[in-house]
């Protein structure tokens, strides 16, 4: 699923006046992080909001929002904006300020210790050449 690149450029600049963030390749598109946590993100021709589930029944309500449904169920706290919703930088600027509000709630994240790839495991069903086995 590719995503508008025109539309994360704009997200760029406007996360950049607001606050520090990190951008990551998931689900076939973009999500932008805020303090470790996912705050927007693209995904298609949709950018995913992180409302939080009290803001999320009254964001459903505004215009251009839907349900975020990724996976069958629609996720609590999550919608989707259509791009007829962001054609302004005024109301790009506000959906991005609904979820910078939201994810300034949360805790910051720490970094995860990554674990150490363990030794790649020896291929079974072939024996290991001994000096009896090996061809001269």
């Amino acid at each position: 699923m590719a995503y508008d690149e025109e539309l994360a450029r704009r997200i760029r600049d406007e996360l950049i006046a607001r606050a520090p963030f990190d951008e990551r390749k998931m689900f076939g598109g973009v999500a932008f992080m805020v303090c470790g946590h996912m705050c927007v993100g693209l995904a298609g021709d949709a950018l995913m909001v992180r409302v939080g589930a009290a803001f999320y029944e009254k964001a459903l309500s505004l215009p251009h929002a839907r349900p975020m449904d990724f996976t069958g169920k629609p996720l609590k706290g999550y919608v989707y904006v259509d791009v007829g919703g962001l054609r302004t930088a005024k109301t790009l600027g506000a959906w991005l300020k609904r979820a910078l509000d939201f994810v300034a709630t949360l805790p910051p994240k720490k970094p995860q210790k990554r674990k150490p790839r363990p030794f790649p495991r020896k291929a079974r069903g072939r024996k290991r050449a001994t000096s009896r086995t090996r061809l001269a």
